[in-house]
């Protein structure tokens, strides 16, 4: 009967009901069912409020909010348009590069797509661009920057799976420089093969870019520096980053000088982190409770009749999380599914950086998947596009998002390079 209730809780969850109370419930039966005492929930709340990367989240998403507020997108754009817009297929990679960058800030592709869309998709449709290409492109780019510092998703997976943010920041460098190369080759080919206009050289268009955006560039480079060079540790980084992004905005650029400016920044972040935290401490409880009840352990049981090899594993995992990513957005499927993956990647092997790596790899390819793809959704919206032809255009990318997956799969030196 337990097992029904809690499975009941999870299809309404996907029709819609609030992910918390869905998790909290689920904790409270299940303590209910082993005559467990429910402080238990609360004791792991405590646990997390003492977690010391914890501060990390609230900063980074306050440093974000900031920085889309205060014009960073239309500065990253005009940086990178001025640098390498004259190559073949320049616009295509300069709308990789930015949503990459911007990604990487605003924790969130919707966020992306919701404010480069717009700018970009006009931008590549005046450059001769192929309106299918361009949308696949905008609608796709959105994604890439999750596996770079200081994304949010990383943070949250950190926080769940119990490992060092500082590697999974490391890790996520290398694929995603990957991915970068791998789309941008395939945008230039389009771009060539259509003869697509690219962007004149001009001296002072680069220098009045740089002028303005050397400051947003060097934001993202500082905190990989510092990460990289030991110098500093996560809650550090974030907070260097949004004391940074406060006095570029108010006091350097002067885009939020006003104090409606400021309110609105602190409520948006608010109801973000209030939204993230109230999830984790929902399902901090949860996951110790199912290991308690020894799931995993059932689980890997079943598993083991029928999966003899790493490699059997992981084809097996990557199809899983394609499908969880196909019908969950990334925040929820972290938090569900993690906690079940972790024992049974530690038994085939594979190492919980690695892993890391690969859940939001997959869930960052659910983004363009159907039918929860919520990159697709947000394209429809924004462009008045069909969702079948949004999903058609962006095939060309998914299919090299698809080889990029087996690549960083199989090849696990792509996340652990920092360890030789």
């Amino acid at each position: 009967m337990t097992s029904l209730v809690i499975l009941g809780l999870f299809l309404l969850a996907f029709l819609g009901i609030p992910l918390f109370v869905v998790l909290a419930a689920g904790s409270l039966i299940l303590a209910a069912s082993s005559d467990t005492d429910a402080a238990v929930l609360i004791v792991e709340m405590v646990r997390l409020g003492s977690s010391p990367t914890l501060l990390a989240i609230p900063l980074f998403t306050f440093a974000g909010v900031v920085l889309s507020h205060g014009g960073a997108p239309r500065r990253l754009v005009q940086v990178f348009t001025a640098l390498v817009g004259r190559m073949p297929g320049g616009l295509a990679v300069v709308t990789l590069t930015s949503c990459a960058f911007f990604t990487a800030f605003s924790g969130a592709s919707g966020v992306t797509i919701l404010a480069l869309g717009g700018l970009l998709h006009g931008m590549l449709l005046r450059e001769a661009y192929p309106e299918k290409f361009s949308l696949g492109l905008v609608t796709s780019a959105g994604s890439i920057g999750l596996l770079l510092p200081p994304s949010l998703v990383i943070l949250v997976y950190g926080v769940i799976a119990q490992v060092s943010i500082e590697k999974l920041f490391l890790a996520g460098l290398v694929p995603t420089l990957l991915l970068l190369v791998m789309l941008s080759l395939y945008s230039m080919r389009i771009g060539r093969a259509t003869h697509a206009s690219r962007t004149v050289y001009d001296n002072d268009q680069i220098k009045q870019a740089l002028r303005e955006g050397i400051w947003d560039v060097f934001l993202p480079v500082g905190i990989i520096s510092g990460l990289l060079s030991g110098w500093l540790t996560v809650a550090e980084a974030a907070t260097v980053t949004a004391t940074y992004a406060v006095v570029l905005e108010t006091l350097i650029h002067r885009t939020l000088h006003t104090r409606r400016h400021l309110i609105e920044v602190v409520r948006e972040t608010a109801v973000l982190v209030g939204s993230i935290l109230i999830i984790l401490c929902a399902a901090m409880g949860l996951t110790n409770l199912l290991i308690d009840a020894q799931i995993p352990m059932h689980l890997l049981e079943t598993l083991e009749q029928h999966i003899h090899s790493p490699l059997q594993f992981l084809l097996l995992l990557n199809i899983f999380l394609l499908m969880v990513g196909a019908m969950m957005d990334i925040f929820s499927a972290i938090v569900v599914v993690v906690p079940l993956l972790l024992p049974l990647a530690q038994r085939f092997g594979v190492d919980p950086i690695h892993l890391g790596i690969l859940v939001l790899a997959n869930l960052e390819i659910g983004y363009l998947t159907p039918p929860v793809g919520i990159n697709l959704f947000l394209s429809c919206q924004r462009f008045k596009v069909p969702i079948l032809k949004v999903f058609q255009s962006t095939l060309p990318f998914l299919l090299v998002m698809l080889l990029w997956l087996m690549l960083v799969t199989y090849v696990p030196m792509l996340s652990l390079w920092w360890q030789k």
